[in-house]
């Protein structure tokens, strides 16, 4: 039987595909604590305001996220309260651009630690997600250390690095992924 995803949504009143797009639209879609820490990142390289931040991020992710101007000058106001965030010399009329305080980039370096050792901890989940869990220990310890040197490249690429061992790094990936891709096939058959 084919289920009609128009038909009245009997808890709702309203037909349950139009219910689900403003379900959609109107559910936070980012998780706690997340932008926060985005617009803290973000004021520590450089001062910005509001609107450059929407835009950076916005441009981060290829234009899958854009977060709204109600949710970025609040959070804004709050750092500035808790002050975590101080407003620089305005240089340009009109535009308010933030920067970290010492407090700010304590409690911004606190957070960054406590994420890296949650990564640490969740680390066994990767293979689970991929398949491997229970298929074997070495299948298990291999791919546990995969995701592991994964997740310590992924963090390593965050600090600076030279145009030259970025590129050797570009190279290196593209040759495993190369590798990875022919295992594939030939698993295949």
């Amino acid at each position: 039987m084919q289920e009609n995803h128009d038909a009245e949504d009997e808890n709702y009143g309203r037909p349950r595909g139009r219910w689900m797009k403003h379900w959609m639209r109107h559910t936070a879609m980012v998780p706690k604590g997340f932008l926060r820490y985005q617009v803290m990142k973000k004021l520590n390289e450089k001062p910005m305001s509001g609107s450059e931040i929407m835009n950076e991020l916005e441009s981060e992710t290829k234009g899958y996220w854009k977060p709204s101007p109600g949710s970025i000058y609040p959070l804004l106001a709050w750092l500035q309260d808790q002050s975590y965030v101080k407003e620089t010399d305005q240089t340009e009329p009109g535009i308010r651009r933030y920067t970290l305080t010492e407090q700010g980039k304590t409690f911004l370096e606190t957070e960054t630690k406590s994420r890296e050792e949650i990564t640490k901890r969740l680390e066994h989940f990767g293979p689970m997600w991929y398949g491997f869990h229970g298929r074997g220990e070495e299948k298990g310890k291999t791919a546990r250390e995969f995701f592991r040197a994964v997740r310590d490249l992924h963090h390593e690429l965050r600090n600076e690095h030279s145009k030259d061992a970025l590129q050797e790094t570009k190279k290196g990936l593209e040759e495993i992924t190369k590798q990875i891709e022919d295992l594939t096939k030939k698993l295949r058959g």
